[in-house]
């Protein structure tokens, strides 16, 4: 039995809307299930709750909103293989291009972004203060110690392109609508030089108003507006 009203979605907790969506998704309740995880993403970001998301949106046909979710669970969570592989599924099944990376944004995937931040800061701390507490504390100063530094300064190094690629990753967006028209200029009346599909990834570049620079995979570029994309960074 699922909550029922507003006023009982709003006190619902995070758990509990979580769990109730799970329920009317095992039911095949698929816009009741969508509906009740998206209450739970206003109170907080998880990347179980956006691949159920996703699977909720696909059950509806909503092609945009579904892989949209899957790419922000990937987001928090890279290692989740059932999430590449509905990636995977969805982009064959709908003729979809996977998202061009340079090669430090691949890298930048090898962990969860937060991990990139605590792993460069803890390895450029231990570098520095293999260099420094030696002198400080007047401790005799040992191989090891050069050799700490060297190793924490060298993780630190490796992870700068990684770092780098997690915020060229933040422009990303997925078109949220079936063919959805990128115009020349930002405004309504401006000529259509292509329309993108629901799921298809593209790249922001600038923002002017409501409306969004964007370039897609095949390298067409021009205004969308930004409510008709959705982007990856998951905030």
């Amino acid at each position: 039995m699922w909550l029922g009203g507003t006023v009982g979605l709003q006190a619902a907790s995070f758990d509990e809307l979580f769990l109730y969506g799970c329920r009317a998704y095992a039911a095949a309740g698929y816009n009741q299930a969508s509906e009740l995880f998206e209450e739970a993403l206003k109170l907080g970001l998880a990347p179980g709750l956006l691949h159920n998301l996703g699977n909720a949106h696909w059950q509806c046909g909503r092609v945009g909103p579904a892989i949209l979710a899957w790419e922000q669970a990937q987001w928090l969570d890279s290692y989740n293989r059932n999430t590449r592989a509905n990636l995977r599924f969805a982009r064959k099944t709908m003729q979809l291009d996977m998202p061009e990376l340079a090669w430090y944004e691949v890298c930048s995937t090898w962990l969860p972004v937060n991990a990139w931040a605590v792993l460069a800061g803890v390895s450029l701390w231990v570098g520095l203060g293999a260099v420094w507490l030696p002198g400080i504390l007047r401790w005799r100063r040992a191989d090891w110690h050069q050799a700490v530094a060297a190793a924490g300064l060298a993780v630190f190094l490796l992870t700068v392109p990684a770092m780098i690629g997690v915020h060229t990753r933040s422009k990303l967006a997925v078109i949220l609508q079936p063919q959805t028209p990128l115009r020349l200029t930002p405004t309504k009346e401006a000529q259509i030089l292509a329309k993108l599909p629901a799921g298809d990834v593209v790249r922001i570049e600038r923002q002017r108003g409501s409306y969004l620079y964007v370039r897609a995979g095949n390298d067409a570029a021009g205004w969308v507006q930004q409510t008709q994309l959705g982007r990856i960074c998951a905030r």
